[in-house]
């Protein structure tokens, strides 16, 4: 297999997104990927205005009661569907002043210290709050990207697969664990796990664009564009071939890659 020089800077920007969106609580609606900035269906097909109305209704909320967890959790989760990280952190750094013991808001904490590559922190946050007499499979799943980030593979690796024990077959796992091997260079592998993950009931959009990503990087950029583009609007399909530009671009191979499949083609 032939792979493209310098990929190993590009799953970590993939991976980083993987981590934020399943670090969170056994409530947190997320599932793996990179493309969808939302979580649950409704908030995934609102308008970017719409989002920042939302947000803006939130915050105002959170300045009334900076204590209140539900709120302060909801308006960080908001901040970082919109790319306010560092904002999201703050906000988390308060509530875990409020709220030092609690495991919901430790998970979300290691959710906003990942989203701003305080991995280590990050880490300790999502440890303290698994609870080993109760394991909760999304803090293992979460714990498994953050150690990809920081280089332990098999450990990650052996995260995802005892989250797979306690609930065989869930997409953001399976999502994870693909992009975990697309990190280490092993596209063929990545592929099939993303393909697992894809076939599964309860995969969106986040996990399609993550395969788009690991065929477009094997050079076969039309069957790239079409999983990216597939079952979504007009509209969205565009911004997701966009995004998987982008990410191509940023390793100089989307050039590469669509003279290498028109090669192929005329061969």
């Amino acid at each position: 297999m032939k792979l493209v020089p310098g990929l190993r800077t590009l799953p970590a920007i993939v991976l980083v997104a993987a981590s934020l969106a399943v670090a969170g609580c056994a409530k947190d609606t997320t599932t793996t990927g990179s493309v969808s900035k939302g979580s649950a269906t409704s908030l995934e097909n609102m308008s970017a205005s719409e989002l920042n109305g939302m947000v803006a209704a939130q915050g105002a909320k959170y300045q009334a009661n900076p204590k209140d967890k539900a709120v302060g959790l909801s308006y960080a989760s908001l901040l970082r569907m919109i790319g306010r990280d560092e904002q999201a952190l703050a906000v988390m750094r308060q509530m875990v002043i409020f709220h030092p013991k609690d495991n919901e808001v430790l998970s979300a904490y290691g959710k906003a210290l990942a989203a701003t590559g305080n991995f280590v922190q990050a880490l300790d946050a999502i440890e303290r709050a698994q609870r080993p007499d109760r394991p909760d499979w999304r803090l293992m799943s979460a714990k498994g990207a953050i150690l990809d980030q920081l280089g332990k593979t098999d450990e990650a690796r052996e995260m995802y697969r005892r989250a797979l024990d306690i609930v065989p077959n869930e997409p953001s796992i399976l999502s994870n664990l693909g992009m975990s091997y697309l990190l280490s260079n092993d596209l063929g592998a990545a592929e099939t796990y993303l393909r697992k993950a894809n076939a599964q009931a309860g995969a969106d959009s986040r996990i399609r664009q993550n395969l788009a990503l690991v065929v477009g990087l094997q050079g076969r950029f039309d069957e790239a564009e079409q999983i990216a583009s597939a079952e979504l609007p007009a509209a969205e399909a565009q911004d997701n071939i966009q995004y998987l530009r982008k990410m191509l671009t940023q390793q100089n191979a989307w050039s590469q890659l669509k003279a290498e499949d028109k090669k192929t083609k005329k061969q």
